[in-house]
């Protein structure tokens, strides 16, 4: 799911009032003799009360509120493609369909996306199967051949630019935006339901040695290999990011102090090379700013120690 929550809300919000009013502008302009005025007036009511609902609630909704709220878009498309009149009115509404498919495919998971283009499909295809109109097939097709390559297109798309935004390109781990993101939503989860959370500064010891002795591409790939040894030994909830040069951060869901001291001795025999570390477990009203901070502390009473 997008990182987000207000920008696709907002969007699918925008989704509904401009379905909203073109239904209007389709009730006040009938095309067709037949053309559903009284559904289409009913559609735009639905729309824009919709959209202005979403927009009103984009900071507070659930993500699973976006799913439903998408897949309602799909369900009255199919209402719409059931009373068209004419062909053209039912392949009319593939710029909805498509529209649906790539929201979807650029806020959700690509096996979401996926589900949502199929499900819009569906929906249109069945409705337009019990219409009245004739001679939409062939163009049908096309449609929903469209639908499904251009979600898949973008969610593949997505997918790679999620990644590389969220991606020290360096070490291949979390970037310091990805991880305080994900780390904040942890360490709000924690506050919830009282389980222990622990977090880590790690700083490389005489880092700036082996560039000047050696190289930076010696540095580049001291990281490389760290960052690797450190990931093999984690857990697989424990998030490791890259904070910036040769500090790095490390979430440990579930741990507390002694726990999260377990962890630092079992990584310190991963690696001949050393480093300095400050632990601090999150506390009822901690943000990610103030746990980071008692971290940070530590570490620097630690290295001053060790220079001392």
């Amino acid at each position: 799911m997008y990182s987000g929550q207000r920008t696709p809300t907002s969007l699918l919000a925008a989704l509904y009032a401009i379905c909203g009013v073109l239904c209007w502008i389709g009730a006040a302009l009938p095309m067709h003799p037949e053309t559903p005025v009284r559904l289409l007036w009913a559609l735009g009511a639905v729309g824009l009360g919709a959209g202005a609902g979403l927009w009103w609630g984009a900071a507070r909704l659930r993500p699973w509120v976006l799913h439903v709220a998408l897949a309602l878009v799909s369900v009255l498309v199919g209402v719409l493609a059931w009373r068209s009149a004419t062909a053209v009115g039912v392949i009319g509404l593939g710029p909805v369909q498509i529209s649906v498919g790539l929201y979807a495919a650029h806020f959700f998971s690509l096996p979401a996306a996926r589900l949502h283009a199929a499900f819009a499909v569906l929906c249109a295809g069945l409705g337009a199967w019990a219409a009245a109109p004739s001679g939409f097939l062939a163009p049908w097709i096309a449609l929903a051949v469209s639908v499904a390559a251009l979600t898949e297109a973008q969610g593949r798309l997505a997918r790679r630019l999620r990644t590389a935004a969220g991606t020290d390109p360096l070490t291949g781990i979390a970037n310091r935006r990805a991880w305080e993101e994900q780390a904040a939503r942890h360490l709000a989860r924690a506050a919830r339901s009282g389980e222990p959370l622990s977090f880590a500064i790690l700083d490389l010891d005489d880092f700036k040695e082996v560039n000047d002795r050696d190289g930076h591409s010696a540095g580049d790939d001291l990281l490389r290999e760290l960052t690797a040894t450190w990931s093999r030994r984690l857990r697989k909830a424990d998030l490791l990011g890259r904070y910036g040069g040769d500090e790095f951060v490390l979430l440990l869901p579930a741990t507390d102090d002694d726990g999260a001291r377990q962890v630092m001795d079992q990584l310190d025999a991963t690696h001949p090379f050393t480093w300095t570390v400050g632990l601090a477990t999150a506390r009822p009203g901690d943000t990610l700013d103030t746990v980071l901070a008692r971290a940070d502390a530590q570490l620097y009473r630690r290295k001053r120690g060790r220079i001392s």
